[in-house]
């Protein structure tokens, strides 16, 4: 699937350039996920998995936040920074995970157990986090899950591979909402148990968000940031990536004597586990973006608020280790 469609933009136009003259211009922040492509990696301000830009974003002083990511991201921002312009390159940059979790659904789930704290990935809706206890990231999921209570009865959404592979973990009897991230769900096992016979040294380092079957294989598993850490600092030279492999761009930049291997799709070599959403925001909308100030992220406050609380739960809770990585003076 791709979902790509470039606007129209003067090619002779020195995209770098423009972006960095109306980055300093508007006093804007570029924010980018891992899972974004190299040259948009290489222009932001700053870099990192969803709990470091949550960070950021709360953070920041700049008038404007240009968030390249998907569209919850950007509304994280803007629940945290409410007086902030928020703006992403594309507005149809959404999240599969996102799509799982309708907020009307959700909510009669909750109220039909009322007993239950409720956890809810970042992944999800602004209505959804405004329906939550607690929001959490693949960062801070595990230490936030094994601080509450072992009593405490938890609604874990939407995604179901992340809430079992922590109740697995950590021995808790969670209930959990029936969501997949599109992406994660695309790696086979069968073909990874064939790249894993041909690099037998080379480890394998798994998001949270795959599937148990992919997860078992792993000798690490994380979030973005956690599996970036473990695979520059392993001291295998080649590295096995159950992920989205927009993170091997930073890989390669912090340990280039390395090898990075994106675990497999189905069919053994296809880009199926390239995030279509993600893949949205390009150069291009990213220079229409900074120029328009648009499209912009807007929230009704009675929502916004109630989001609030369970994000600034979670920036409470949180551990407080690694961020975001510094590449502002990339083009400056």
């Amino acid at each position: 699937m791709n979902l790509i469609n470039n606007p129209t933009v003067d090619p002779t136009l020195d995209l770098v350039a423009e972006i960095n003259r109306l980055r300093k211009e508007k006093n804007a922040v570029i924010l980018a996920h891992y899972y974004q492509a190299a040259e948009i990696q290489d222009i932001a301000d700053f870099v990192g998995d969803s709990l470091d830009l949550s960070r950021k974003a709360a953070e920041t002083d700049a008038d404007v936040i240009v968030f390249c990511g998907v569209r919850f991201m950007a509304e994280v921002a803007k629940i945290l920074s409410p007086n902030k312009k928020v703006v992403l390159p594309d507005m149809k940059a959404g999240c599969s995970l996102e799509d799982s979790c309708p907020p009307d659904e959700f909510e009669k789930f909750v109220k039909a157990h009322p007993d239950h704290m409720v956890l809810s990935y970042i992944n999800c809706s602004a209505k959804v986090k405004a329906l939550t206890d607690i929001i959490v990231t693949s960062s801070n999921a595990e230490h936030i899950v094994a601080s509450l209570p072992e009593d405490q009865k938890i609604i874990f959404a939407p995604d179901r591979h992340l809430g079992g592979y922590l109740s697995r973990k950590l021995g808790r009897d969670m209930l959990l909402w029936q969501g997949t991230c599109i992406v994660h769900e695309m790696f086979s096992e069968k073909e990874l148990i064939k790249l894993m016979a041909k690099h037998p040294d080379a480890p394998v380092a798994a998001h949270p968000e795959c599937p148990d079957q992919i997860v078992s294989h792993a000798d690490h598993v994380g979030s973005t940031s956690s599996i970036l850490k473990f695979a520059t600092e392993s001291d295998a030279d080649t590295i096995i990536v159950a992920t989205e492999p927009g993170i091997i761009h930073q890989m390669q930049k912090a340990a280039p004597h390395k090898t990075f291997i994106g675990a497999p799709g189905a069919d053994g070599n296809c880009s199926c586990n390239t995030c279509p959403f993600m893949a949205l925001n390009t150069m291009e909308k990213l220079y229409l973006c900074l120029r328009d100030l648009g499209p912009e992220i807007d929230l009704d406050e009675e929502t916004r608020v109630k989001a609030e609380k369970p994000l600034r739960r979670m920036l409470e809770l949180s551990p407080q280790k690694g961020a975001a990585k510094d590449v502002s003076a990339v083009g400056a």
